[in-house]
């Protein structure tokens, strides 16, 4: 899809379509055909000094959000971690597979132990950081060592293998030759960290893994594979590998590596968001550093949510707090003013406090993330993350 498309957007929506009644509220960019979405409300029109961001193509028109979908958000209950339960032996591993198909199978998924459990690790991490520098010491052990080692080797590849020269600016066919040497030796970085009673579980855990670097054939990377990441490192606390004591550096040490290859491989080889809600999403392509990042910065003495808008502190901070590293990132990569490329994160600027930030993410991750099929359906299930069949709940034993 050409990059002017999303320039075009605002225009072809307000042109008049039709005279047939009733009147058409918006028109498809891709098929000229109605859409159930009204037009985006008027704004400030696009002018030289700030020109609309083309800096990548998106997929399909960027739709504004639905306000009762906003609203269903707001009046959610903010998730609650939970202990992960570590899986005993005797173990069944097994290959997992895809589950979700429809919204049912999402409600089963979040209405099941395993779901609330995922959910409830994820919230466990973020508040593990909470109040903490990335630099801040903290238990690191064999295990997070040799993940940060693995992640360091996946990042020297991208200097290994230089993107080609290609007429198409985005998608350089060159990460899929990175993306297959990764594939190729999943198994074996697993081993560095395996020991030997659970060597067997790479059938079951290189699959999220793999899942977890974005996808080869359309070259583009979202927050459903972030979501894999997360499923790998979930994995690994369910077979007693990664512990609580482990989930501060869990996110400064593993996830903070894992970010850093991310943005590489988004840079070097041009990825395609995966899913992007364009201008009207949090971010093209990640969502947990936000919600790390938030919880780092709770009840911070002088750095607030509007604190973002400041250069000085995005300069000198940005190192230490994710959340001001994913601001400085998007800065980065699109130009214009913030308020246009990035109105979501514009608009949490002026949330009053880090909590109501954080747990509004945490609340908003589960809506736009992990309900949705588009993104779930990719979700694999195995004995670590068990779907049974025909039942409203997903066992968690053994």
């Amino acid at each position: 899809m050409e990059n002017c498309q999303q320039h075009h957007h605002h225009h072809l929506q307000n042109q008049d379509t039709s005279s047939a009644s009733p009147p058409i509220t918006g028109t498809c960019c891709k098929c000229g055909g109605p859409t159930t979405f009204p037009p985006p409300p008027p704004g400030p029109a696009f002018s030289e000094i700030s020109p609309p961001p083309t800096y990548r193509p998106i997929r399909a028109p960027a739709v504004p959000p639905d306000p009762d979908s906003k609203r269903a958000i707001v009046l959610a209950p903010v998730p609650q971690s939970q202990k992960v339960p570590v899986a005993q032996p005797p173990y069944t591993f097994q290959s997992p597979a895809k589950r979700i198909h429809s919204p049912d199978d999402i409600r089963r998924f979040h209405e099941s132990d395993s779901g609330k459990n995922f959910i409830g690790f994820v919230v466990a991490l973020s508040e593990s950081i909470r109040g903490h520098k990335i630099s801040d010491p903290c238990p690191e052990s064999h295990t997070l060592t040799a993940i940060v080692s693995i992640l360091e080797t996946l990042t020297q590849w991208v200097d290994e293998i230089p993107p080609v020269q290609q007429s198409a600016r985005y998608g350089n066919i060159a990460y899929r030759t990175w993306h297959q040497k990764m594939s190729d030796s999943a198994e074996s970085l697993m081993l560095r960290f395996l020991p030997e009673n659970l060597k067997s579980v790479t059938i079951e855990i290189v699959p999220y893994f793999t899942d977890s670097f974005g996808n080869s054939s359309r070259i583009d990377y979202g927050t459903g594979h972030e979501t894999n990441f997360a499923a790998w490192l979930y994995c690994l606390a369910r077979l007693g590998l990664i512990s609580e004591e482990d989930y501060q550096a869990v996110i400064s040490r593993v996830f903070v590596k894992y970010l850093e290859l991310m943005r590489k491989l988004q840079l070097v080889y041009c990825l395609e968001p995966a899913g992007s809600h364009g201008v009207w999403g949090l971010d093209d392509y990640h969502f947990l550093p936000f919600i790390f990042g938030s919880s780092q910065l709770i009840d911070h003495r002088y750095m607030k949510p509007k604190s973002i808008h400041n250069q000085d502190i995005l300069e000198n901070f940005s190192n230490e707090y994710l959340y001001l590293g994913c601001i400085a990132f998007v800065k980065k990569v699109k130009k214009g003013l913030f308020a246009e490329h990035s109105p979501m994160l514009d608009d949490i600027s002026v949330v009053p406090n880090w909590n109501k930030v954080n747990s509004g993410l945490l609340k908003m991750y589960k809506a736009e993330v992990l309900e949705k099929v588009p993104i779930m359906q990719h979700f694999l299930f195995g004995s670590l993350i068990k779907w049974i069949t025909g039942c409203p709940s997903l066992c968690l034993e053994g």
